[in-house]
């Protein structure tokens, strides 16, 4: 059984690491002609585009490997349905549910290799991507940080700690300084948003102005920032949620949550990255019914066809929960896990039909 079960294991890992490696030179061709308009702007060269996709592969091998889960997981019992090998395993007495515990240990090691993909190597990589993608295009002068990326415009210093949306910011600073160097003041707002590409509007803003050894302080229910940089310039060092190592999203949910500040955004990100990751214990059993079904002598592009269809429903009603609890303010749990619940039901419901 042993032999059995590290047969099976080495064929689906082995197809969807050749479904993998197909998928990422694809959404690396497409990346790579995405940053063609890019090229020639500031700094940024033909290098800096090939860096900026090789940082970005972690992050697409993260979201696409429960889709080259499943895709090659039906190639390869596939492969060995149409060699009748699975037939013979269960004339010797081997049932349906242990094939499927034996495809769900190929899953397991996918999973472990998906958790350190998704957790500790693809955001901060594909932070530093864009980061650096900024830092090429622009002209400004910039310092960075472990924690920020701060923007020099002029005398002007600004730094925003986290991105609400593609033009909504929360938690930025702005500090001024004279042409000899010197503080003249300390501003934080609670949100951000560009008006037009020179002007932004900051919510809740309060300044601290040194003037004469004193420091007086002024609060505006809305103030306006006079900048030439850009909303994308400003969201490379800004803590988005999707950039974020499971670490840090965690320490920032209880960062917002202690400071009673809205985090539900971000416990969606949390708890949907848990169950993205746990799908692929999953998705792989989702191969055991075809493979014993009517498609037990199709070929493999009847195969592709049904695991991309799969595929895209599931992340498909994932994403469309996902914005529908952004609109009717759903538990993050429940938005991040009712498309795995609904998964595991359905799969489960079609392994128990199989003869």
């Amino acid at each position: 059984m042993r032999v059995l079960a590290t047969y099976i294991v080495r064929s689906v890992i082995g197809y969807t690491a050749l479904v993998m490696a197909v998928l990422l030179m694809l959404i690396g061709l497409y990346l790579f002609v995405d940053q063609q308009s890019d090229i020639g702007v500031g700094r940024y060269g033909i290098p800096d585009a090939l860096l900026f996709v090789v940082c970005n592969l972690p992050d697409q091998a993260f979201t696409l490997l429960p889709v080259g889960a499943l895709l090659g997981a039906l190639l390869a019992l596939g492969n060995l349905a149409r060699g009748s090998e699975l037939i013979a395993m269960r004339a010797t007495g081997v049932s349906v549910w242990r094939i499927a515990g034996w495809v769900v240990g190929a899953g397991a090691v996918l999973t472990v290799l998906t958790w350190i993909m998704g957790d500790y190597i693809a955001p901060p990589a594909e932070r530093f991507a864009y980061q650096q993608r900024m830092l090429a295009k622009s002209n400004q002068i910039q310092l960075s940080s472990a924690e920020n990326l701060w923007a020099k415009d002029g005398n002007v210093f600004v730094a925003v700690q986290a991105q609400q949306d593609a033009n909504s910011f929360g938690g930025i600073y702005v500090l001024r300084f004279d042409d000899q160097h010197h503080l003249q003041s300390v501003g934080h707002a609670d949100t951000a948003k560009p008006l037009d590409s020179k002007r932004w509007q900051l919510r809740n803003f309060m300044e601290t102005r040194f003037d004469n050894d004193q420091a007086i302080v002024n609060k505006q229910l809305n103030a306006e920032l006079t900048t030439s940089l850009s909303a994308e310039f400003i969201g490379a060092g800004a803590k988005d949620p999707n950039k974020l190592t499971g670490g840090e999203l965690h320490d920032f949910i209880r960062h917002l949550q202690s400071n009673q500040m809205e985090s539900r955004d971000y416990e969606v990100v949390w708890w949907s990255r848990i169950a993205q990751t746990l799908s692929l214990l999953v998705i792989v059993m989702l191969a055991v019914p075809f493979s014993f079904g009517p498609m037990r002598s199709s070929g493999m592009g009847a195969r592709m066809v049904v695991g991309v269809l799969i595929g895209s429903v599931f992340f498909l009603s994932a994403k469309l929960l996902s914005d529908a609890g952004t609109v009717f303010h759903l538990q993050p749990l429940v938005v991040a896990w009712t498309p795995l619940a609904l998964l595991t039901t359905v799969t489960s419901i079609a392994i128990s039909k199989v003869r």
